[in-house]
């Protein structure tokens, strides 16, 4: 079966894409149902359905061995894998099938048979991403250039990171392509839920979005996310973002790589978000992107049976003996740039120098894990290390006594565990981590067992106790209350925080680790990922109520999901209902309507004048500008149009031709004075605003301010003058980048409300209603039309158009493009008017009697 692929998706990185070799049909199987996969010349399906997740990971939860004499590969699950632990998070029925590489090569000849044995007995489905590729992809963009990024390390020089390399992210885009065409071989997309892990595969959702547009999608981030400031600097920053909005749930470890991203979203896409009954949302042309804040947990099960091996009890007895009437602080890292070693052990040799009585009496074990990545930066890393450590073994070492113990090999689980069980404090020192659950493992093996405690002579019912002394810079570190929480920069608080840490009473000790216990204990990675699956099951829920529909090229792709009743204006269908009516209410926003938003020209083209006086000349039409500007400067662009009724500053002033007088729909003003000190207060203390006077209003703009602190100063002005405004017939709203003080009852909605209600009263009830326009304040227009034309006072209901400009969530039944758009509505129109208008048109005189 050919794979149900995008094909042609590889043209969505900017620049030449990498050549990828066509990979082989590593499933020869095809789905016929929900979670079955049946043989590929089948046309039977089965009745069973079971519930399906499909995880996709960089690389798959297995372990892979070449058997050289037999020629074969043997795989096992790799039980340690956070893949495989989160499946019990999931009920029993359901079936979780991976996506991921395997981390050893397979020759082109034997990936079919691979690909088959994997699925068959491990659910597991690999990508086999080209060699040259994958470099590039992994060791190329993602450990050169994004793991750096989010760990707050720029390549300020050569000397200090790889600068940005287009090669090298269009190998990260080809990448993204194998995943998604193996997803897509297996996946379901009416039932199946897909769940993406890490920043390997950030623009994967772009690629799933576009083939299946209702595609049910969860991402989770294991990394830091850097502060805007820091990822404004990558050069794709837009194209990865977009790609995560494609998903409907992303997930995070903490509120700060969280507030990072939605920084990110509001500074370089505009975006606002919005917390929903205690959800972070983010609305993205219709779709609402859900925020998911929870750090994972481990697996207690797994730990415990390592801490209840007979060689975990050995090793404890022995690490026990060996530390014999001294304290131990442990460390358990990764050798690179970020985990801190170096300060660590600097912060302990300045407390042996501190205090001359912890000599001989305090040890600090630090296991050293296999770097994942090498490179100058890790060697470096590495040479400092060990030249600290044996200074501060030269200074303060004795013949029984070694102040720093390296332990730089790969160390078995029950061996670490034997040393967690023993260590007295546990210092988690690094400069930047994503989560570091080595303080979740800590406290668990503090915690004890009944086999282990006898191993330690340890009476069953005493006290636990643990001590906890971490960075505030990895993701663990929120949720450990009862930590001592340090700045791993400062050497001589660290130092002081592990003095502390040591001489706490037992008392104090025992009520933290109770504490972090009971955190651990019950926030498990079954936890975690049974509470992701559950948000990202709501996110989706209403992916079948609205129409869905991509657009945009490339990597900025997206979904535009919207009212199924919501749908595109057809010309023929409005002009045909236009030539059957004789009474004719229409209304048109000026802005971004019939002038477009960005241009600089703001007065309307001789085009625009010529439409609006074809339109407002015939007698059978009442036609209305409905603007938020001012009445002096419609009135000088609109001059040419006699017939044209106009509402300036949201309808606070109207008149319904040019020989008409102006009119107030309010009078009461006097709240002005108190409005704009306040503004000004305002004004003075936020860069880039201003404040915008009209007659009826005051507008204070802030963006060209900073956008998190034009809008953090927008929220304070709003409660500020609400509060001084309560008494006033004034109304306070805050749209899109102002807040805005007018008076009370004026709206563009009380003017469409006045202007059918008096043509009713003059006997001329409308039989067509059209009303266009593209912001919020003319959805005010859309839900005032149809209120009034439902009224009982109108007998035969109209022919309604309400019609918004821009594919956007509205209360308007109908959308048209652009301002392009609504010229050749209303060109159409203009065609089909009657040529002749009257000399005198009854409803203006009525209006102006009523006015």
């Amino acid at each position: 079966m050919p794979s149900r692929s995008c094909a042609n998706l590889l043209d969505m990185a900017s620049g030449d894409i990498l050549d990828i070799p066509q990979t082989p049909r590593a499933l020869p199987r095809v789905m016929t149902v929900p979670g079955i996969i049946a043989d590929g010349d089948s046309d039977s399906t089965s009745s069973s359905c079971r519930e399906r997740k499909i995880v996709v990971a960089n690389m798959l939860p297995l372990h892979a061995q070449r058997d050289t004499t037999a020629k074969k590969w043997l795989f096992s699950l790799d039980e340690d894998s956070l893949l495989l632990q989160l499946k019990d998070g999931f009920s029993p029925e359901t079936e979780v099938v991976y996506v991921g590489s395997l981390k050893v090569d397979v020759e082109h000849s034997e990936q079919e048979e691979v690909a088959q044995r994997l699925l068959e007995e491990f659910k597991c489905v690999p990508t086999f991403v080209p060699h040259d590729i994958q470099e590039k992809f992994y060791h190329g963009f993602c450990k050169q250039q994004l793991w750096p990024l989010f760990h707050y390390m720029l390549p300020m020089c050569p000397d200090h990171g790889d600068r940005f390399d287009r090669q090298m992210w269009q190998a990260y885009v080809s990448a993204n392509k194998v995943f998604a065409d193996k997803v897509m071989e297996v996946v379901n997309p009416d039932d199946d839920y897909i769940w993406i892990q890490d920043y390997h595969l950030m623009v994967l959702p772009t690629f799933l979005r576009k083939r299946y547009h209702r595609v049910k999608l969860g991402f989770f981030l294991h990394s830091p996310f850097p502060s805007s400031e820091i990822y404004r600097t990558l050069p794709v920053r837009d194209e990865i973002l977009k790609g995560l909005l494609n998903c409907d749930l992303i997930g995070f470890h903490t509120f700060d790589y969280a507030r990072h991203f939605l920084s990110c979203c509001s500074r370089m896409l505009g975006l606002d978000y919005e917390s929903k009954r205690g959800h972070i949302g983010l609305d993205y042309f219709g779709r609402t992107v859900y925020i998911k804040i929870l750090p994972v947990g481990i697996h207690m099960g797994r730990l415990e049976s390592v801490m209840n091996l007979s060689s975990t009890f050995d090793k404890a007895k022995e690490v026990q003996e060996q530390f014999k009437g001294k304290k131990v602080i442990l460390g358990v890292d990764d050798m690179d740039i970020f985990k801190g070693i170096s300060l660590k052990l600097l912060a302990f040799e300045y407390l042996l120098q501190q205090d001359q009585n912890l000599q001989g009496k305090l040890v600090l074990v630090q296991i050293v894990n296999p770097a994942r990545s090498s490179g100058k930066d890790v060697q470096e890393a590495k040479r400092e290390t060990y030249s600290t450590a044996e200074r501060i073994n030269k200074i303060y070492g004795r013949s029984n006594y070694e102040p720093v113990i390296l332990i730089d090999r790969p160390v078995p689980r029950y061996e670490k565990t034997a040393y967690y069980a023993v260590a007295e404090c546990c210092l988690v020192n690094a400069v930047r981590d994503g989560m570091n659950l080595v303080p979740y493992k800590y406290i668990v093996c503090r915690q004890g067992s009944p086999g282990m405690d006898d191993a330690m002579g340890v009476k069953t019912d005493s006290p636990r106790t643990s001590m906890l002394v971490v960075s505030e810079f990895i993701g663990c570190s929120p949720s450990l209350s009862g930590a001592i929480r340090v700045n791993p920069w400062d050497i001589e608080a660290v130092a002081e925080a592990l003095n502390v840490a040591i001489t706490m009473s037992d008392s104090e000790k025992q009520l933290r680790h109770e504490k972090h216990y009971r955190y651990v204990s019950s926030h498990d990675v079954a936890y975690w990922a049974r509470s992701f699956m559950l948000d990202l099951e709501r996110a989706c829920k209403d992916h079948y109520r609205k129409r869905c529909w991509g657009i945009g090229l490339g990597l900025g792709f997206r979904v535009i999901a919207l009212s199924p009743n919501f749908r595109k204006l057809s010309i023929d269908h409005i002009i045909s209902s236009y030539k059957r009516t004789q009474r004719r209410a229409i209304f048109l926003d000026y802005d971004g309507t019939v002038v477009p938003q960005s241009s600089l020209i703001k007065a309307p083209s001789a085009e625009v004048i010529t439409l609006l006086n074809s339109l407002s000349n015939d007698p059978k039409n009442t036609v209305y500008i409905v603007s938020g500007r001012g009445r002096k400067s419609l009135s000088e662009w609109l001059a040419p149009c006699e017939r044209l009724g106009i509402a300036a500053e949201h309808g606070y002033f109207i008149r319904s031709s040019k020989t008409s007088d102006w009119e107030c729909l309010a009078s009461d003003l006097e709240w002005k004075p108190i409005v704009e000190p306040v503004m000004k207060l305002y004004t003075e203390t936020t860069d880039g605003s201003y404040i915008e006077p009209k007659e009826s209003a005051l507008v204070w703009h802030h963006q060209d301010a900073d956008p998190d602190f034009g809008s953090c100063q927008a929220k304070e002005l709003l409660d500020h003058l609400e509060n001084v405004l309560s008494n006033e017939p004034a109304v306070v709203k805050r749209g899109q980048h102002i807040v805005e003080v007018k008076p009370q009852g004026v709206t563009k909605g009380l003017v469409a409300q006045k202007v059918l209600s008096m043509m009713v009263d003059s006997g001329t009830p409308p039989d067509f209603v059209m009303c266009i326009g593209d912001d919020r304040s003319d959805e005010d227009m859309f839900e005032s039309i149809l209120s009034s034309v439902s009224s009982p006072s109108i007998t035969a209901a109209p022919d309604i158009f309400a019609c918004t400009v821009g594919q956007k969530p509205s209360k308007a039944k109908y959308y048209l493009d652009d301002t392009a758009d609504v010229l050749r509505l209303l060109q159409g129109l203009g065609n089909a008017s009657c040529p002749k208008p009257r000399h005198t048109a009854h409803f203006q005189v009525a209006f102006d009697s009523v006015l």
